[in-house]
């Protein structure tokens, strides 16, 4: 998976921006479904949840064990 080599590669700040990014792009997507709306591209909400556990699974991972 490149992604998931890509987003090791980050800091942890980095990381955190990034999923901070993420979480605004699927507030406007859960916004656009609750409103009736159909997004362009429905796959992208559940490509966004996805890619936020992975960056909160990258994170926990160098919490306990840091030397990795």
């Amino acid at each position: 998976m490149k992604a998931m080599k890509d987003l090791k590669a980050l800091s942890e700040d980095a990381l955190k921006a990034r999923m901070a990014e993420l979480r605004k792009e699927l507030m406007k997507y859960s916004a656009q479904v609750a409103i009736g709306t159909i997004p362009k591209n429905p796959g992208a909400i559940r490509r966004g949840k996805r890619m936020i556990a992975r960056i909160f699974t990258i994170i926990n991972s160098r919490r306990l064990n840091p030397k990795a």
